[in-house]
């Protein structure tokens, strides 16, 4: 695995820098914002040059024999080993031969590729840039810039996983300048590894079995890496296993990018389908047995607005039935998707803030949707990760695993883990990334939910923790209590034949009782013996559910005795007279 981790570090570094210096050949005609219209399809297409080479010339003579044919695409797939090829007379090398005829050539080359690739240039919408870097004299040297020798990106030395790193990480860098959302971040490896293992951990008896066949959908899937690190962590166990995967993307270039690896790694690229997945559902009626994914957070759903709300009146017919957060914020409508496509034992590992633990009141779309969760059972673990693990955010996540058919010992129970300090540190930043979740990290951690205790792991100074709780633990009724008005005179307000009491509203109080105590015993203790005429309304009471996290595993740290707080203010307040004294003394030597 370390060995793996330092091929593809090394891979994505070599090759983002020699690629994003190719970017500087068009700033002159692009904002450093826009280079990935040019350089991601560039590299896309180049990953295909590289790829097809071995083949090419099999594959020309191939199309010579049966370009008579009706039907010819199985034959040149069988020539060039993949489910894509290209049959035009021109490669990279060729290309760089005829810098005078050079966009005719291009888009031959261009066009001679298999639908399902012209699909993906499409989707870049690359077209009018190629006429815009022939306009400007450009359209020769990137291409030359591309076909160099340390620019080669055929799959005897890259990677499909390299090759999609190197995409997130480019993709990466032009997001970052124009400061793209946080919540918008790429998940890296050490991230991905640690949700398979943690989806896959009670599956490993079943996948010796023979005929093993296992789904796995991600509902944002970007460039589809969670989905090639899933399917190689599945045929880790069984290399025999069939493995099928699923994904839907939002952004044209990335889904592009994503078919395209789908394409190299000989998958079935029709799977990976460019839809909004709150909106344009491009999987209705699906089930899968594994969903690993990290949507967007923090991020306003007004443009599925109206899609998301009439999906929610169609009730158990639609996915959104059990509530809808606030217009602000669509992480947890990702929960109710998944859930909806989960198989009846399926599995789901999905990344959110922490906002989704608490955020919103009981009754609230927020609350509902915990409680559907929660109170159906799903809820299997939540994992809080460290700060500073993701490209662009350092803020705190948490990996939630959601299970449909929970181990017989699980039921009914959650497992919460604070792994917040079970990282190593980088030697060097890539963006907000600072912490690695290692091998040993990733093993601790694993381990801890597997053995599904209350307990604490310690590796080299660093610890993660376990705790277990029952379900009901997380809920409360949140109770309106009333106290009654005085008028003018400090006369009791009475309505009624029954001289009711009107409660003065401003007087009005809430208080969160826990499921696992009765109210009226709680009233009795917490309330009557402060406010003796106070009462609840009945008809008032919801029920929510929230996860304190931070509370369950908060530990108290005494604070430093005032004497020796007081004796470092006093050495800092001698160190900045000695630094003025020094100052001025100076100054007045001058």
């Amino acid at each position: 695995m370390n060995t793996l981790q330092k091929q593809t570090t090394t891979n994505i570094q070599e090759k983002s820098n020699l690629i994003w210096s190719i970017a500087d050949l068009i700033r002159e005609y692009y904002k450093p914002h826009e280079y990935g219209k040019v350089i991601l399809p560039m590299c896309v297409i180049k990953r295909f040059n590289d790829v097809l080479a071995p083949t090419r010339q099999e594959v020309w003579d191939t199309y010579e024999k049966v370009k008579h044919l009706e039907v010819i695409e199985g034959f040149l797939e069988t020539a060039s080993g993949y489910k894509f090829y290209n049959i035009s007379p021109f490669d990279f090398q060729n290309l760089c031969d005829d810098a005078t005829h050079i966009e005719k050539n291009f888009r031959e080359y261009m066009n001679g590729f298999s639908d399902n690739v012209q699909d993906i240039i499409e989707n870049f919408e690359f077209d009018r840039e190629v006429t815009k870097l022939a306009n400007n004299g450009m359209l020769f040297l990137i291409i030359e810039a591309f076909n160099k020798p340390a620019a080669y990106m055929g799959a005897d030395k890259i990677t499909s996983v390299d090759m999609g790193y190197i995409f997130e990480d480019l993709v990466r860098r032009f997001s970052e300048s124009y400061d793209e959302q946080a919540g918008a971040h790429f998940t890296s490896r050490d991230i991905i590894y640690l949700m398979t293992d943690l989806l896959i951990s009670e599956d490993k008896d079943t996948m010796i079995q023979e005929g093993v066949a296992k789904t796995v959908y991600d509902m944002t899937m970007g460039t589809s890496q969670m989905l090639t690190c899933m399917t190689e962590r599945l045929l880790e166990l069984d290399a025999e296993a069939d493995v099928r995967v699923f994904g839907q993307e939002l952004n044209p270039e990335t889904f592009a990018i994503a078919k395209a690896d789908m394409l190299i790694r000989g998958g079935n690229s029709d799977n990976m389908r460019q839809g909004n997945t709150l909106s344009d559902d491009k999987f209705k009626d699906y089930k899968f047995d594994y969903i690993i994914s990290n949507p967007p957070f923090g991020i306003e759903w007004k443009v599925e607005r109206i899609a998301v709300e009439a999906e929610a009146k169609l009730g158990d017919q639609g996915r959104f039935s059990a509530g809808l957060p606030k217009i602000s914020d669509g992480q947890m409508l990702f929960d109710l998707n998944g859930i909806a496509k989960l198989k009846d034992d399926g599995r789901m590992a999905i990344i959110h803030n922490g906002s989704s633990l608490f955020t919103g009141a009981a009754g609230s779309g927020e609350s509902e949707i915990r409680r559907y969760i929660i109170e159906n059972d799903w809820l299997d673990a939540i994992v809080q990760l460290s700060t500073d693990v993701f490209y662009n955010t350092g803020i705190t996540t948490y990996i939630w695993i959601i299970s449909k058919e929970k181990s017989r010992e699980r039921q009914g129970k959650v497992q919460l883990i604070d792994a917040s300090k079970m990282v190593e540190s980088r030697r060097k930043n890539i963006g907000s990334k600072r912490n690695d979740i290692t091998d040993a990290c990733r093993e601790i951690i694993v381990t801890a939910y597997g053995e599904f205790r209350n307990k604490s792991y310690e590796l080299d100074g660093k610890f993660c923790e376990s705790k277990i709780f029952n379900n009901e633990d997380f809920g409360f009724n949140r109770i309106q209590i009333d106290s009654p008005s005085y008028d003018e005179d400090g006369k009791r307000i009475t309505k009624g034949k029954r001289n009711q009491p009107v409660a003065d509203t401003a007087k009005r109080d809430f208080e969160n009782v826990p499921l696992t105590e009765d109210i009226d015993s709680y009233f009795d203790r917490e309330v009557k013996p402060y406010n003796p005429e106070a009462w609840i309304e009945r008809s008032k009471t919801k029920v929510g559910y929230e996860i304190p996290f931070t509370r369950y595993f908060y530990k108290y740290e005494a604070p430093e005795p005032a004497e020796v707080i007081a004796e470092r203010i006093e050495s800092h307040e001698k160190e900045i007279i000695a630094s003025l004294e020094k100052l001025f003394g100076k100054g007045g030597r001058e």
